[in-house]
């Protein structure tokens, strides 16, 4: 994709191998401040178990880990000793334990109370234009890593930039890894690979009827499509077509087939087995799972929807029971969870903005913000899933959270597909699954895109997950530091420390101690994406497993103290990938490179709808006040554990509010009686003084 100025973002570490080295001990005499300076740290990951103090819940009576010491409750975590060590701070633990908003809220009228505190990006640059939090941009000069780190990546200034008159950055953003993908379509491939492959047909002992038809095609039911797909061999482009004239629309065909009587599971197979032969000329062979979990996959949504109707009418072939669940989501009971399903939906109907990095925001052809929730596509996808819904091919306990949790469903073989991170689902496949089952990420679906390239849409394979700037970060409180240059120093150190080499490092792997070395103390080092990063020690992966389970992300922030915040390499991480999970990852990888998978553009791109939303908008403090007063927008459309999101009800119940009776009310009622339309105009006003202020730093 060409871009302005050719502004790319890169890989977290990719940019540590292009930084300016900078020691990261590097003094300043405008940073000095008093060896043993005490900071009050409000800081953490959503919980009491993942601050930088160990809690009694994770520490116990005490727990000895890989670097030898033994911690207690109230203990710092290694990471946070290693940083206190290296600096001469003092950390005091003031965490209440909660989400960056909620921990925000608990002491936004007691500031003066901490000296660092967690909070949403958006909120903390509302409190700074207010005057409460720190403005940093006005001491990098001082903070030789971070002004690096921003000189080397204008764009990441940009999307933290929270005034574009004086370019004032009121907290330090947090990267889960960058410029990479992040949620991805996981399915049980052993089973597309038992209903799909081989010669002849399918047959079954036992299968159970299809149930009645409410879904109706999205693909079309005549014509030819084509796209691009990646070579079995993972190094060449096949342009393939989806031949609808020929093999008719799956959909479609088993629709008449219910309609003119019954049609079993063994049916639907063999019905979905000659489709994929005629519609691609035998490009799959025997081997038609391929359409779905190859690297060469092409699948769409009309197609999944047929294998899910395949899949849950045949439960004795997959698991020996008599019920498998088709699409289901992490947790039933936690919004934070059931809204993957909204955002899979985008990825099924090519709608943009349910995967936004702020709010439901997204950028059209001609560069103008639009808003998921007041575009009538959007209510249509959720019309779609919940015709999936209507015919039991969603799990049980999303429509109900009264029935049989998903948490035991790939463990009990209960669970077919869902749409989440890679890492932390593939475990699964060590800690539940049994020799020849298989739980693996598979290729993100094609769908009709309108990118503006074509006024018809584009047939494309295009995922809105993409790593960026997160939406929480850590603020220094103006009022907690005062007038005491110590603490405010401490504090601007702490930061540009955590934007050195040897600070990025810390905040990902850990001390020292976690992390393999060889004889001399120097690193043992892997190519990670054409750098070398460090590996793990051994002691280390073994003690993953026996605390975590194998979840990176729980063992990192519960018992080392890092991945809280600033930059986190994805390198740690993928050593603990499960090899399965690498598997399907790596081929999606493949995609994204050779460029059968488009994404955003961490970037200002000619063709705006390519362009990444800014975690934040530099809005006034008027301009926040009144987004602020629009409640139904945040209340009605929550991502938050707890809360309520009208896409979801909308999943399970269909049309359940009053004024959004159909997908054009729906969009309407938000624009009209939600505030919509004032919301948008003030988002796209301080997008506009972002893009002038943009274009100021490339003068």
């Amino acid at each position: 994709m060409k871009t302005k100025q050719l502004l790319v973002w890169m890989l977290v570490v990719t940019m540590l191998a292009s930084m300016t080295a900078f020691s990261a001990s590097a003094e300043s005499a405008d940073l000095a401040f008093a060896e043993g300076t005490v900071l009050r740290m409000a800081t953490g990951y959503n919980s009491t178990k993942t601050g930088l103090f160990f809690d009694a819940e994770v520490a116990g009576e005490g727990i000895t880990l890989a670097d030898g010491n033994t911690y207690h409750a109230g203990d710092l975590k290694p990471t946070w000793v290693e940083v206190q060590n290296k600096l001469g701070v003092v950390f005091e633990d003031h965490y209440q334990g909660q989400s960056a908003s909620k921990e925000f809220d608990f002491w936004k009228e007691r500031l003066n109370e901490v000296d660092m505190l967690s909070g949403t990006a958006s909120t903390l640059t509302e409190y700074g234009e207010a005057g409460s939090i720190v403005n940093i941009a006005d001491y990098l000069d001082q903070m030789p890593n971070f002004k690096a780190y921003l000189e080397e990546n204008p764009i990441v200034r940009l999307s933290i930039t929270g005034n574009t008159t004086n370019g004032a950055i009121y907290f330090s953003p947090y990267f889960d890894g960058v410029n990479d993908i992040e949620r991805m379509p996981l399915m049980r491939v052993d089973w597309v690979q038992k209903l799909l492959d081989g010669e002849g047909e399918f047959a079954a002992d036992q299968t159970k009827a299809v149930n009645a038809a409410v879904y109706t095609p999205y693909m079309p039911v005549s014509g030819t499509v084509t796209v691009d797909v990646v070579n079995l061999d993972g190094e060449t482009v096949d342009t393939i077509a989806k031949n609808y004239d020929k093999a008719g629309n799956i959909v479609a065909k088993m629709n008449d087939a219910l309609s003119a009587g019954e049609l079993d599971g063994v049916a639907a197979v063999n019905l979905l087995r000659t489709y994929i032969d005629e519609a691609y000329d035998g490009y799959y062979g025997t081997e038609r799972s391929n359409l779905f979990i190859g690297q060469n996959a092409a699948w769409d949504v009309d197609e999944l929807v047929a294998l899910l109707r395949c899949v849950v009418a045949n439960p004795y072939t997959l698991n020996g029971t008599d019920t498998v669940q088709g699409l289901f989501s992490r947790e039933d009971d936690n919004t934070q969870r059931r809204v993957d399903m909204m955002r899979f939906a985008g990825h099924l109907f090519g709608v943009r903005g349910l995967e936004s990095r702020q709010d439901y925001l997204w950028i059209d052809s001609e560069g103008q913000l639009r808003d998921a929730r007041q575009e009538v596509d959007a209510y249509e996808a959720m019309e779609k899933l919940n015709a999936l819904a209507s015919e039991g091919l969603i799990s049980k306990a999303f429509i109900d959270a009264s029935a049989e949790s998903t948490k035991t469903y790939l463990e009990n073989d209960m669970g077919f597909m869902h749409y989440d991170y890679n890492q932390t689902q593939t475990i699964y496949n060590e800690t539940a699954l049994q020799d020849g089952e298989k739980y693996m990420a598979v290729m993100v679906p094609v769908a009709r895109w309108y990118d503006g390239t074509d006024e018809n849409g584009v047939y494309m394979r295009f995922t809105e997950s993409w790593r960026s700037v997160k939406t929480d970060g850590w603020g220094i409180s103006k009022p907690g530091v005062g007038d005491n240059t110590d603490k405010l120093n401490a504090a601007l150190k702490l930061i540009d420390y955590a934007y050195s080499e040897e600070g990025q490092i810390l905040m990902s792997y850990g001390p020292d101690a976690f992390i393999k070395t060889n004889d001399d103390g120097s690193y043992v080092t892997f190519n990670f994406n054409g750098k070398q990063m460090p590996e793990i020690a051994d002691v280390t992966y073994a003690e993953l497993w026996e605390k975590a389970s194998g979840n990176y992300t729980n063992y990192a922030r519960q018992y080392l103290g890092s991945t809280l915040s600033f930059a986190k390499s994805q390198a740690f991480e993928y050593q603990c990938t499960h090899v399965v999970g690498r598997e399907g990852a790596g081929k999606i990888s493949v995609a994204i490179g050779l460029g059968t998978i488009k994404h955003p553009e961490l970037a200002v791109t000619d063709n705006g709808w390519y362009t990444s939303v800014p975690t934040v908008l530099p809005s006034t403090k008027n301009e926040s006040d009144r987004i602020n007063g629009f409640t139904d927008l945040t209340s009605k459309f929550s991502s938050s554990k707890g809360g309520q999101n009208l896409f979801v009800d909308e999943i399970v119940s269909g049309y359940t509010e009053e004024g959004m009776d159909d997908a054009e009310s729906a969009a309407a009622f938000v624009n009209g009686n939600m505030n919509g339309k004032q919301y948008l105009a003030l988002k796209q006003r301080a997008w506009e003084r972002l893009v002038e202020y943009y274009n100021t730093l490339n003068q």
